[in-house]
């Protein structure tokens, strides 16, 4: 049965229907992805799904006894406190008596009759209320999701705040899960971290991405907003392009028709006075009805016209870095780093949020001055740098006047277009266009900020965190532009599809200022980086006692050999015990192997990111192995004896 159904929704804000007449149910256990162009009406379906919006029609219609909550695609200015009063504010009322008994009990000092009086009310009110258990649910909540229920919450990173916000979402043992944007902002670690525990979490999800990693790994349904239509695809994304496409071309080729009748239709009306004397009235209708269907029809939206001047070429190298060191406020960001990059090269830098990625880039840029080595940058270089922060947009000011000084042309590879119709290529109406940036929506500021950069010719880009906010469609389009862009591009993204879409090389930040390039993807670069971990691993592994060092187990082994073989010396063991000797050197040097194996793979950092349980049991597997290598060896020992 439905845990949720939505009948006829209807939902308009003066123009065409943002939301037509759907129809949706969500099922128990399902995860179902939410998308659509930026401006499509998913952040409007989800608060009528969520009873925050009520729709202009239709009927919302839910099981009882079902929850919801969701995770809200910005962190909260209001919530303050301790990450336990963050988390148990998700109860209400209750978590309101749940963090005075948590901040009470917890109390080193001050012990007095009123501390007293104080907690012994606050008990009484949550035992009314059966308090307890919940107080319970938010302990294995933050146990589960590693959060430190101490810990201030403003003091703490955007990746662990939106844990948090997760947390505070899930004390309430939701039915449905609605996530809006949830990876936005957030480094590919969290993000990674997020999708394994949301594969493994019993209740329904409903979310919005633009993160197509993310989204191949979790859905297992999508349904499109498209045009005020909910459509619902069944299956995982690849199948949805697939079958997308199709229907597209189905109804471009029925739209095609539709015109071509409509036209001669049109034509037939038009003949001469005797023509319409004998015209057939139904058909006159028949053309009325098709004029009213062609005026209703809503096409497509059109697709963002991305193309920018690379000027002239730069010299063939662009910038070459020896031995750079940074530190601020006694943190060392970066660490003896070098490079040279050559024209043409795309390069991703790859860390978590905070480790010094911005910084690096200015450093290169000749921008910031190094604590210690050299930058030498290349010449005829022209730059263009896309600013995470949207700092080259005057909130005040229209979209038309940010765009070039408030110039009425802009000029494009050499040919000079109308400012309204450069920003119809960015998919901005002439209305949107005289709009004020501060009434934009993020994906809307950030092709804005396209728009403003790709007016200057540059041969190098320069993109801190541009597929933020970015719907799927724009983002591919971008992907395409640079792929063909013969400059030099610098990379800041979490978006794992992007980069491995793009980039030939990556700089990874690994930590205490130590940053690596590895040639390829970012699935190039992190199974190198799995590699060359394991490998260090492997050479720092702790020489064993003399008496269980691999040297003397070879030797051992090779004596076992021996002496089994040579059967005419020493005490003459019984058949079955000599059965026995001659096999423990194969039987311990296949417990070596499988030994060797286990060790290699809790060597790798993916060994750490899969669940607790199945890490557990890999661990327990090694050591009963190394257990029955001991009693291998000891039962080695004691036959030798015997046969000396």
């Amino acid at each position: 049965m439905a845990l949720l159904r939505l009948q006829n929704i209807q939902l308009s804000y003066g123009g065409p229907a943002l939301l037509d007449d759907i129809n949706l149910s969500i099922e128990p256990n399902e995860r179902i992805c939410l998308i659509g162009r930026n401006g499509a009406g998913k952040s409007s379906l989800l608060k009528i799904i969520s009873g925050k919006h009520k729709a202009d029609s239709g009927e919302r219609i839910l099981e009882t006894g079902t929850v919801i909550t969701q995770l809200e695609q910005e962190v909260p200015q209001h919530l303050s406190g301790s990450v336990y009063d963050v988390v148990a504010d998700g109860l209400a009322e209750v978590g309101e008596l749940l963090s005075q008994y948590h901040h009470l009990s917890t109390q080193t000092d001050n012990h007095d009759e009123q501390w007293m009086a104080k907690l012994e009310a606050t008990q009484q009110k949550l035992e009314a209320c059966d308090g307890w258990g919940f107080s319970q649910n938010i302990d294995n909540i933050i146990s589960r999701l590693s959060l430190n229920a101490s810990d201030e919450f403003s003091r703490l990173s955007g990746g662990v705040k939106r844990r948090v916000l997760l947390a505070r979402a899930l004390v309430q043992d939701p039915d449905i899960l609605l996530l809006d944007e949830p990876t936005n902002h957030l480094d590919i670690c969290v993000i990674q971290w997020m999708e394994e525990f949301l594969l493994n979490y019993k209740a329904s999800l409903l979310f919005i991405t633009h993160d197509r990693s993310f989204l191949r790994r979790l859905a297992t349904r999508i349904i499109e907003i498209d045009r005020g239509n909910a459509t619902s695809w069944p299956g995982d994304y690849d199948n949805f392009l697939r079958r997308k496409q199709e229907q597209l071309e189905a109804e471009s080729a029925e739209n095609a028709r539709f015109e071509k009748k409509l036209a001669q239709e049109e034509v037939w009306i038009r003949q001469g006075i005797k023509a319409r004397r004998t015209r057939n009235e139904g058909r006159v209708r028949a053309l009325k009805a098709m004029r009213e269907e062609h005026a209703a029809i809503r096409k497509q939206q059109g697709k963002a016209k991305l193309q920018m001047d690379s000027g002239e070429k730069s010299g063939k190298k662009v910038v070459e870095a020896k031995h750079l060191d940074f530190s601020i406020e006694g943190k060392q960001l970066i660490k003896d780093f070098s490079i040279t990059v050559q024209r043409g090269d795309r390069i991703g830098l790859i860390g978590p949020n905070g480790v010094g990625k911005t910084t690096l880039l200015r450093l290169l840029l000749g921008k910031l001055e190094a604590t210690k080595g050299s930058v030498e940058l290349g010449t005829n270089l022209e730059v263009a740098y896309f600013d995470q922060l949207r700092d080259q947009l005057d909130e005040e000011r229209s979209v038309k006047d940010n765009l070039d000084r408030g110039a009425d042309n802009v000029t494009i590879n050499g040919k000079s277009k109308h400012v309204i119709s450069y920003l119809q290529d960015f998919l901005f109406t002439p209305q949107r266009a005289n709009s004020p940036v501060n009434s934009l929506s993020g994906g809307e500021r950030n092709r804005l900020l396209l728009a403003k950069l790709f007016i200057k010719p540059a041969n190098i880009l320069v993109l801190d965190e541009p597929t933020n906010d970015l719907d799927v469609e724009t983002l591919e389009l971008l992907e395409d532009l640079l792929m063909n862009y013969d400059g030099t591009v610098l990379l800041v993204s979490h978006d794992r599809t992007f980069i491995n879409n793009l980039v030939t090389s990556c700089l990874v930040f690994e930590g205490q200022g130590v940053v690596r390039e590895y040639i390829g993807s970012y699935d190039d670069c992190m199974a190198q980086q799995a590699e060359r971990q394991a490998q260090e691993a492997q050479q720092k592994k702790p020489v064993p006692a003399p008496t269980k060092s691999t040297t003397e187990k070879t030797k051992a082994s090779e004596t076992a050999e021996s002496k089994s073989a040579n059967k005419t010396t020493g005490k003459k063991l019984s058949y079955k015990l000599q059965l026995e000797l001659d096999n423990l050197p194969q039987d311990i040097e296949a417990l070596e192997n499988k030994i060797a194996k286990i060790e290699e793979e809790m060597a790798s950092p993916a060994f750490f990111k899969q669940d607790h349980a199945t890490s557990q049991a890999t661990t327990d597997a090694y050591q009963s192995l190394q257990q029955d290598l001991e009693q291998k060896y000891a039962r080695w020992e004691t036959l030798m004896d015997e046969s000396a």
